[in-house]
């Protein structure tokens, strides 16, 4: 069978707060939508935008971490797979859904209310230490 590859890289604003659930397990999820737009121009050479709409879902810490972190509003950047799902809909006609599940969410901006630049929602703290007053130099500190 030949190699395959499923990856998505988005970057976009949130439309809305991420809504924090807990499966019956006790595993975390949070799903968000975000907004990503493109310009281009149209045949009579005028600037155009349009957006996509995509539904994001994190799950376990990163979700938690999204939960506490994002608002409507945030611009995020998220890499993940692309899943699609079939359902039936109420009439009984065959519908597709297609969403992104979210591998690494990165906060990006600096949000609203003095929420961290720049924060991988991995990190277990998403506080950054003050590099000047902990003795580091320039080099990263892990989180």
């Amino acid at each position: 069978m030949a190699a395959s590859l499923n990856q998505v890289v988005l970057i976009g604003n949130l439309t809305e707060d991420p809504e924090l659930q807990y499966t019956q397990s006790g595993v975390a999820r949070t799903t968000f939508t975000i907004a990503v737009n493109r310009q281009y121009r149209d045949s009579n050479d005028e600037l155009q935008e349009d957006t996509t709409f995509v539904p994001i879902t994190a799950w376990r810490n990163q979700a938690e971490n999204c939960a506490t972190y994002l608002s409507k509003g945030r611009p995020v950047a998220v890499t993940g797979r692309l899943r699609i799902s079939n359902y039936e809909d109420d009439d009984g006609n065959n519908r597709k859904w297609t969403s992104v599940v979210a591998r690494n969410v990165q906060f990006l901006g600096s949000g609203q209310g003095g929420r961290p630049e720049d924060e991988d929602v991995q990190s277990p703290n998403p506080q950054r230490p003050d590099k000047s007053s902990s003795g580091e130099d320039d080099e990263e500190i892990p989180f």
